[in-house]
């Protein structure tokens, strides 16, 4: 039975979209679900197709056969796509991938194809399209074009009707033999194309209706009822972020055959050139340090997030290192939209993909599936059970860059995006010269790209453009992107109109088309693991993969939040249980397969986590190590002819071992032993971002010897820093006090350490007891120090022998939090 979503196992149940239907399941007498207060909803397999539209679907059947010719042209097989992007994203939303005019306020080149006519006649052509800002009951339509028929436009203007995808008619003309036809972008501001349909018959009106229209799809290009097959992979991994690309590596170094599908042209997922995250998480750690040894073979080493030129995330690389494991096949630009399940409902056959730019569809037939989609799409296809927020999640990421120019740039009117004034957002940052940011995931790394000069000129909006906090984070999700569309656009429009002669030379330069989600879907596996265990640093006897994120949720900031509270734009980062950075907290193997489906994997966001536990294991590298392990308990599974349950309950020892070994074995085929390539990739060593105190010159007081008063955080996030930690706070009345005592009287320079941060004190208030009396002095931590590794001087100052001095940072005042690393008294001689 194919199972491919609302319309269940009706012959015309195979449109490009699987159409879910979630409904909240009650789950009582599971321990596991029992930790926290969760939403767990499973898939509805059962054909809920109503009468009305089978009976559409036979009418529309009867009718096409006795029409004239119809052509269907999908917009994203044109020949000569132009300066038009191909757009995934919202396949199961809309039906299919589409192409969009994604110029940034600037017209993009024609998209270009011909089409074969067989019967000559006059033609009546319609395009299915949106005005994409309707649905926001703005002004206007930014996404207009026309379409052209050998050489001459229509008159009529597409992409201003109606506030959800439908057809629009374009105009008719003459045709035989055959039609050149292009896609006329007139502004620039991402009008879209999902098909252009011609027809003979000037009676025939097509239909809205998702469902009809892709059943109308299907038969037009004379698709298969069921699509062809592939033979049996061992594993086949759905999703080419960092966990799917660590799980399809891992899987072929231990010598299986690896199906690895992505719906994308390029791997990498948040991590890749499209979108410009960067990848966090440390990496070769805990309880098996060679976990983290993969990833870091194709990992980005980027200056900046996002970064001036879009390379910096090396997409080569990581195409690169996914084509050199031979028994791996790599399937770019599909899109897995429908489950199969075999004779006993229990078990996935196979999962069938849709080729993005041709449209053909495949079936991939497996013994084991990974969903590493992010989304858990083939586990809720496959009828897993998944927790999902209802409201007040995550959101996803349009991040965006500006470029300064030597001349004036103009920007045109925008009065259908948000009307922002310049303070309902935060100014776009400059970027930093390489080494700076991220400097801990470029030590000793190639890097991989040429650094662009003149850094400084560049400005971006950051992760914190985020939206969709109370929007279905699967359904509005076309919705959401558009929406931060509105916002920058908006933004932009505010920064060149109302930023004065500031903005007047900038220009913007990219605008992620792809965003960033953070949350939505997670499976429930034979564990939920809690925040309660990480903050408790309860270990599971199959803790693994280590995670150093603090445990980071994002919510609207308040701020930026009052003039549009239905939908802000502006994330805050908020902060649960912190994670020792240096070992991780090791995440239970329990949480990568799934409870419901015996041969289903998962890897990444949507593994079995209550919500605050995936604030920390939601990181890109993290993800990586966990399709990692996946990959290896895939062997163990083929190799023992068990399941992903069975490996924990009775071959968690062979796990354990292969953990231990290094990245780079493999072996040549399934019943092969492991070894180490001679040309195995050398990892430079982990940079740990501390700094020694015993190795410092002077006395050095870490924060770990000060006197604390009040409620004191510690750190780990802002390298490097003293010892193995640093503290904060903004508590009312909170205080630190470094005492020390010099050997010999004489002029000591006083240093404080701190690392910089937007949340950091603006105006700290620091006292140095020395024996010349109390000084005080204020410092902004919101801003670098001065000196090396964030050492500030406070001065010199004179000391007595054996006397008691000190250095006392307070709260009060600060204008922030205030920042405590290190004290440093160095002989000023």
């Amino acid at each position: 039975m194919i199972r491919s979503g609302k319309y269940g196992q009706c012959k015309v149940s195979l449109p490009k979209n699987p159409f879910f239907k979630e409904a909240p399941v009650t789950v009582t007498g599971d321990k596991r679900l029992q930790r926290s207060p969760i939403t767990v909803y499973k898939h509805l397999n059962e054909p809920t197709m109503k009468p009305t539209r089978l009976l559409l679907a036979s009418l529309l059947a009867s009718a096409l056969s006795a029409h004239a010719q119809q052509v269907w042209v999908e917009a994203e097989s044109f020949t000569n796509p132009g300066g038009w992007v191909l757009d995934t994203q919202f396949i199961d939303i809309m039906g299919s991938p589409y192409l969009m005019a994604h110029g940034m306020g600037k017209p993009v080149k024609n998209a270009e194809t011909e089409v074969t006519i067989t019967e000559p006649g006059t033609y009546t052509l319609w395009v299915r399209t949106k005005n994409w800002v309707a649905p926001f009951d703005a002004e206007g339509a930014p996404g207009k074009f026309q379409l052209s028929v050998n050489g001459q436009p229509l008159e009529k203007v597409l992409g201003t009707e109606g506030k959800d995808w439908l057809w629009e008619k374009a105009g008719t003309a003459e045709l035989k033999g055959s039609a050149k036809l292009a896609l006329l972008d007139q502004t620039g501001f991402d009008g879209r194309v999902d098909a252009v349909l011609l027809s003979r018959d000037a009676s025939f009106t097509p239909p809205n209706e998702v469902a009809a229209t892709n059943t109308l799809r299907r038969q037009l290009l004379g698709l298969p009822e069921k699509a062809p097959e592939t033979k049996n992979y061992d594993l086949v991994v759905v999703g080419g972020g960092y966990s799917g690309m660590g799980a399809a590596i891992s899987g072929a170094r231990q010598g299986l055959s690896v199906a690895f599908i992505q719906n994308r042209p390029v791997l990498g997922g948040n991590g890749s050139s499209e979108v410009q995250v960067w990848a966090m998480g440390g990496t070769r750690r805990g309880l098996y340090p060679h976990l983290g040894e993969i990833i870091e073979e194709f990992a980005d080493r980027a200056s900046n997030s996002p970064a001036a030129d879009p390379a910096e995330y090396n997409d080569k690389l990581k195409e690169d290192a996914v084509k050199a494991e031979k028994s791996m096949d790599l399937f770019l630009n599909t899109h897995v939209y429908g489950v199969e399940m075999g004779k006993d409902a229990k078990n996935i056959r196979s999962v069938t993909g849709l080729d993005t730019k041709t449209g053909k569809e495949t079936r991939f037939v497996g013994q084991f599936f990974v969903d590493c989609t992010g989304h858990g799409s083939v586990g809720a296809l496959a009828g897993a059970q998944f927790m999902m927020e209802e409201k007040g999640r995550m959101g996803m990421s349009n991040m965006w860059v500006l470029k300064k120019h030597e001349q004036a740039i103009t920007w045109p009117a925008t009065p259908w995006a948000l009307p922002l004034e310049l303070a309902d957002f935060p100014a776009p940052r400059s970027m930093e010269p390489v080494g700076v940011k991220n400097k801990l995931n470029m030590s000793g790394y190639d890097l991989g790209y040429t650094p662009v000069p003149k850094m400084e000129e560049y400005l971006h909006g950051e992760w914190f453009w985020e939206s969709g906090f109370d929007k279905h984070p699967l359904n509005d999700l076309e919705l959401i992107r558009d929406h931060n569309f509105r916002a920058v656009y908006g933004a932009v429009s505010a920064l060149k109109t109302k930023g004065g002669d500031k903005y007047t030379d900038y220009d913007l330069q990219w605008l992620a088309y792809i965003g960033g989600p953070r949350e939505s879907r997670r499976i429930v596996g034979d564990i939920v693991l809690s925040s309660a265990d990480m903050d408790k640093n309860i270990i599971h006897p199959d803790g693994c993969v280590p995670t150093t994120w603090d445990q980071d949720l994002h919510y609207p900031k308040e701020q930026y939040a009052v003039k549009f509270p239905n939908n802000p734009f502006i994330s805050r980062a908020e902060f649960g249980g912190h994670i020792d950075r240096k070992n991780g907290y090791p995440v239970p193997y329990r949480c990568f397969y799934s409870k419901d489906i015996g041969n289903l994997f998962m890897a990444g966001r949507t593994i079995s986590v209550e919500r605050q536990a995936l604030g920390s294991t939601r990181v890109m590298r993290t993800c990586g190590m966990m399709g990692e392990v996946v990959g290896k308990a895939a062997w163990i599974c083929v190799r023992h002819h068990t399941t992903p349950r069975g490996v924990y309950e009775q071959y968690l020892d062979i796990l354990k071992d292969l953990m231990n070994q290094p990245g780079a074995m493999r072996r040549d085929s399934v019943e092969a032993a492991l070894y180490l390539p001679a040309n195995a990739k050398k990892l430079p060593e982990v940079a740990s971002g501390e700094l020694d105190p015993k190795k410092m010159a002077g006395i050095v007081i870490d924060d770990e010897d000060a006197e604390l008063v009040g409620d004191w955080r510690k750190g780990e996030g802002l390298k490097p820093f003293v010892g193995s930690h640093y503290s904060f706070s903004s508590a009312k009345g909170a205080s630190a006090r470094f005492a020390f005592a010099v050997k010999q009287s004489g002029t000591y320079e006083v240093i404080a350490y701190w690392q910089p941060h937007e949340n950091r004190g603006k105006s700290v208030p620091i006292s140095i007891l020395s024996a010349e009396g109390e000084k005080s002095i204020t410092v902004n931590q919101s801003q670098k120090a001065t000196g090396k590794d964030g050492a500030q001087s406070l001065g010199t100052f004179k000391f007595n022998a054996g006397e008691e001095s000190a250095v006392i940072f307070r709260t009060e005042g600060a204008k922030g939090n205030v920042h405590l690393d290190a004290v440093q008294i160095i002989s000023a001689k």
